[in-house]
């Protein structure tokens, strides 16, 4: 048995507001997570002798390092099963982009395999094996727009308006962990509730006006020059950008896609295709839709 062309799409943190830090070192974080139409494909081919595989075209990359192949053996601990798999992952999300590649990976992998090997588990069940993978997993395998809250794990779902988006990745990667360890990073941004977001949306957010703020970006921008430089360009050009997640990726919100192609391929032809004297500020962009919901929410029950 095999499942082709299986999605696992990027997420856009809206804003991401830090309120504080525990005495774990774990920091506090408020966001609204979205899902995007920009996604790697997972190939899927059930093996009977337990063995899990995964090309991924990543360098160097150990398995035990590997998201989509840790995913893959919670699956199989969690259930006993004795199937294995083998994967292949097309990547098109940028890592270290704070898009959420590595995390939507997995979590695509404990819904396709849970499928592919008939194990069963309900949503939650998948959302607890998700936990120990990373923060962001159990968002993807919640499978819906969220309100987020403590360190990532108190999901509250949310109902967003249609919106299409133009990403945009800098010239250079982020390392998350050196982002949240940086002591210029605040950590005191008073906490909202999402009644308050959620009355925005519906009378504060216009002429492409985004709630709050992402507290990482100051941090990402004094310290990597390249997104510095194309935060500034973003700006400059009167676009209202933001940083996603720990960066380095910036996103730009609008009504239609057709407005966000029409902005993709401006920024593609200014600062991408860099002729004689300009500046190459990003590697890519790209227009995408907003989505409601994970395009794998309807194969989980419950």
């Amino acid at each position: 048995m095999r499942l082709y062309d299986v999605p696992a799409p990027a997420k856009l943190n809206l804003f991401l507001h830090v309120t504080g830090r525990r005495a774990d070192g774990y920091h506090l974080l408020q966001t609204v997570f979205r899902f995007i139409g920009l996604c790697d494909t997972l190939d899927y081919e059930r093996r009977g002798d337990g063995r899990i595989e995964c090309e991924n075209g990543i360098a160097g990359l150990n398995p035990d390092d590997d998201l989509v192949v840790r995913a893959a053996r919670a699956l199989q601990r969690a259930t006993g099963t004795s199937y294995g798999a083998q994967i292949r992952c097309r990547k098109q999300i940028p890592a270290g982009g704070g898009l959420g590649g590595g995390s939507s990976d997995a979590a695509s992998t404990l819904i396709a395999l849970n499928r592919l090997w008939q194990t069963g588990l309900s949503r939650a069940e998948l959302m607890a094996l998700a936990l120990p993978l990373g923060a962001d997993v159990p968002v993807f395998v919640n499978g819906c727009s969220a309100f987020a809250q403590g360190v990532g794990e108190e999901l509250e779902a949310v109902d967003l308006p249609e919106r299409a988006y133009v990403v945009i990745q800098p010239c250079q990667a982020v390392p998350t962990a050196g982002v949240f360890a940086a002591p210029e990073l605040t950590r005191n941004t008073p906490s909202v509730k999402m009644a308050v977001f959620s009355e925005w949306q519906q009378t504060g957010a216009k002429g492409n006006m985004l709630f709050g703020r992402n507290d990482l970006e100051p941090v990402v921008c004094g310290r990597y020059p390249r997104v510095r430089e194309l935060a500034s360009w973003l700006r400059q050009a009167g676009l209202n950008a933001r940083m996603t997640g720990s960066g380095s990726c910036f996103f730009v919100e609008f009504v239609t896609m057709n407005q966000a192609q029409f902005c993709q391929e401006e920024i593609a032809g200014k600062i991408i295709r860099a002729g004689a004297g300009r500046p190459l500020l990003a590697e890519n962009a790209w227009a995408c839709p907003g989505l409601h919901d994970h395009p794998l929410r309807h194969w989980i029950q419950g």
